[in-house]
């Protein structure tokens, strides 16, 4: 079972890693200004993940690829770990689906 993982991050920001139940991130999220909105972010992912069309593909200026998922808003509230091939971005999105909703909630 996947979790995900609070961290703090620069100037006192809080971002979040999505896991993997093998402890891979595989999701992780802009830096917000408070944990409750850290923690708002964590609640939208869990909404959001098993919706395809919350999921953009994208492509890194170096080639590989990586997708995002938006919120309801149509802001990022995640990126995904870089990938080479279509097959392994589109393996991340699978795990992000299975995890994401039950996924547990811990702090760094």
């Amino acid at each position: 079972m996947g979790k995900f993982v609070i961290a703090n991050g620069p100037s006192g920001s809080f971002y979040f890693n999505l896991k993997a139940g093998n402890g891979e991130v595989i999701l992780t999220s802009e830096h917000y200004t408070t944990k409750d909105k850290c923690l708002e972010g964590v609640a939208s992912v869990k909404r959001n993940a098993v919706m395809d069309r919350q999921y953009e593909d994208r492509t890194a200026n170096d080639g590989r690829l990586y997708f995002v998922l938006k919120g309801g808003n149509q802001e990022v509230i995640g990126t995904s770990q870089m990938y080479q091939g279509s097959s392994g971005r589109e393996t991340g999105k699978a795990s992000v689906k299975a995890n994401a909703a039950e996924a547990a909630i811990e702090e760094e």
